[in-house]
């Protein structure tokens, strides 16, 4: 016996509630605006500034767990630690200083004091830099022009690829996606970094390819049935195309879980960020950007007219 999440014909009525979904994701959008002014964003080193600090490690692979607890128990905030170039190269990233420049100053030497007791006089220090807050805003800026890039050159695809309806559609809801996941950042706390933004990324690629795959089967069952009314036809189409998605989403969560709960701190952020991501999008393309074009009135194509962009509508 085949072990199945959705069974072969399922007959769910997902357009009957639309209108709590939309109620559902104006809370959701709702809240997120209330959030972001009031509690902010916890951003990170990448966005706040800081300290860089290059260093050459006496051996190739030096213990990162013990290197960071030992300058966490410093009570300098946050540091990052990652590898750059070879494996005895390491990157320490430690949140700005309150103070001024002699605060930074002070840091620095205690940082320099912490590894030279840990590891001995043979660190060799390649790089020590004071990250301001100029480049940390052209850092934000950048990376909020790189979601904004991206969900026009979706919008600009799936118009090319269907029409103008679905295009509207798949963008609300790779907006509603975007937002309510800054809300998650904002209402838990999380760091929000460079690393935030590729799971902005992600996210919204994730749930473009779970909406392009429904729209690819609205468009051909409006071929195949002329006559069908548009709430049963969306309703048939997202029947059809439902244990494609669950399994999907299922199959993404455990890797996603084993992450989270093997993956350590430094991507934990990043991790629950996705595992929101997954739900949300699986939610958007089923609720958001399906009921949409309900709404916006697609053009039905007879049977003998090719698809749209000369593609057949069995075209995934």
């Amino acid at each position: 016996m085949r072990f199945r999440l959705i069974p072969d014909q399922p007959r769910l009525h997902f357009v009957r509630y639309q209108y709590w979904a939309y109620a559902f994701s104006g809370a959701l959008i709702l809240l997120t605006l209330i959030l972001l002014p009031t509690r902010g964003l916890n951003l990170g080193i990448d966005f706040q500034g800081g300290i860089l600090i290059e260093v050459g490690m006496p051996t190739a692979a030096p213990d990162l767990a013990a290197m960071r607890a030992s300058l966490d128990g410093l009570g300098l905030g946050e540091v990052a630690l990652q590898e750059f170039g070879s494996p005895s190269d390491i990157l320490i990233r430690v949140q700005r200083q309150a103070g001024g420049e002699q605060a930074q100053v002070a840091a620095i030497d205690q940082i320099k004091a912490t590894l030279q007791r840990q590891f001995g006089d043979e660190v060799s220090y390649r790089r020590v830099e004071l990250v301001g807050p100029k480049v940390s805003a052209d850092l934000f800026w950048a990376g909020t022009k790189a979601v904004v890039f991206a969900l026009f050159a979706i919008l600009a695809y799936v118009w090319f690829r269907f029409e103008w309806q679905y295009g509207i559609g798949a963008v609300a809801a790779l907006i509603h996606d975007a937002v309510t996941t800054l809300g998650l950042f904002s209402l838990l706390g999380l760091e929000f970094n460079l690393s935030s933004i590729a799971a902005l990324l992600t996210i919204v690629g994730y749930s473009i390819n779970d909406t392009v795959v429904i729209y690819d089967r609205i468009r051909e069952n409006l071929r195949r049935y002329k006559t069908m009314p548009m709430p049963a036809l969306i309703d048939r189409s997202l029947n059809e195309t439902l244990a494609r998605t669950t399994m999907t989403s299922f199959t993404t969560l455990l890797a996603l879980i084993a992450l989270v709960l093997v993956g350590g701190p430094v991507i934990r952020g990043f991790t629950i960020a996705m595992i929101w991501g997954v739900f949300i999008g699986t939610y958007s393309s089923i609720y958001v950007a399906s009921p949409m074009v309900l709404h916006l009135h697609p053009r039905r194509e007879s049977a003998d007219e090719p698809a749209a962009a000369g593609k057949s509508p069995d075209a995934a």
